[in-house]
């Protein structure tokens, strides 16, 4: 008995400490007399702050779950986490920014609690039109489930491939993403990036058009990806790396391997974002891709701005360089909504 009520009071100190600190550099920063300065100073001190905020909520929620009917709340809250460092939802569905996806888990769960979220994205280029929607369910800041389906329209080109204007084909894409180790925001102290694994199964629902008309070798396939991605939190930036093994033409769309290849190739995709304030991120993506099917598929770019005007809304809007689709050179305009929990 005696060393649970010394533990549990040493708990309560540890998180009324860590709130006073909180207060104390939050109000340090809102102080400070040089105004060359201020601004980075306080969106740096902010974050801190709020992070040693969610450091205490942590171990004052774990002191409650002792004998008090707080799980629910624990469990299923608005999130912890810093505004924007769960990232948007990509364009197959995981965590991350629109191309590629980050270490980052989706959602703003943190320890013992489930993070859920759901997004709708529309990518407009001269010739064809996506459209994508899904959700994603996290648990503990450390497993990531996720689910998209896709919808590529060909507009014109469908009927000039005799297929019929507007032809649309379609995937549905399952995914799983696991943190492997470190933490991209509280690890500020080490330059250790938050370093995950992830798995994508597409399945495209046109086999007779990319197996028979695009010589594509399959309908459905697995991406294999790792990432790592590094938040430096004085700088307000953030840094990510991925690396995929992929055999997908044009992500999957245009189906899996082909008459020039059909062996899994490694592809690099790189994001850089910079957090301008706890609101607004702007960044730029690059991802390449494999050329399978001799159509001479190019690497897609893009640069973007995300706003978060509360906790669990974030819109982006991105103009996207897609390269060769069908032979012909393809820029887009990439709108997506996310709410996250």
């Amino acid at each position: 008995m005696i060393n649970h009520k010394t533990k549990t009071c040493s708990r309560r100190v540890a998180a009324a400490a860590l709130c006073l600190c909180a207060l104390t550099t939050s109000y340090v920063a809102q102080a400070a007399d040089e105004p060359a300065t201020s601004s980075a100073l306080s969106f740096d001190t902010v974050e801190r702050a709020e992070t040693l905020n969610t450091s205490a909520l942590t171990l004052a929620e774990d002191d409650m779950g002792q004998g008090q009917a707080d799980d629910s709340r624990r469990f299923f809250s608005p999130g912890g986490r810093l505004l924007l460092t769960g990232g948007v939802t990509q364009i197959e569905g995981a965590g991350g920014g629109g191309l590629s996806p980050w270490a980052l888990i989706g959602t703003y769960g943190t320890r013992d609690q489930l993070g859920v979220s759901a997004f709708a994205t529309g990518v407009n280029s001269e010739d064809f039109s996506l459209s994508a929607y899904g959700g994603a369910i996290s648990y503990g800041n450390r497993i990531e489930l996720s689910i998209a389906r896709q919808n590529f329209n060909l507009n014109a080109v469908g009927a000039a491939l005799g297929l019929g204007r507007e032809f649309t084909i379609s995937q549905t894409i399952v995914g799983a993403k696991v943190r492997l180790f470190g933490d991209a925001v509280l690890e500020q102290d080490s330059l250790l990036p938050q370093v995950s694994v992830g798995i994508q199964f597409k399945d495209n629902n046109q086999p007779g058009v990319v197996i028979g008309a695009l010589a594509a070798r399959d309908d459905n396939d697995f991406d294999y990806y790792v990432s790592a991605t590094k938040i430096f939190l004085s700088q307000s930036l953030l840094v990510n790396a991925t690396a995929r093994a992929t055999r997908a033409n044009q992500f999957g769309i245009l189906g899996f391997g082909g008459p020039t290849n059909n062996d899994y190739s490694i592809q690099f995709e790189g994001s850089v974002a910079l957090l301008l304030s706890r609101h607004f991120a702007i960044g730029s993506e690059y991802r390449t891709k494999p050329d399978n099917l001799g159509f001479k598929e190019e690497d897609a770019f893009d640069v973007f701005i995300a706003y978060a005007p509360v906790h669990n809304i974030t819109a982006t809007l991105a103009y996207v360089d897609l390269g060769n689709v069908a032979l012909r050179s393809q820029h887009a305009l990439y709108a997506s909504l996310q709410f996250a929990f």
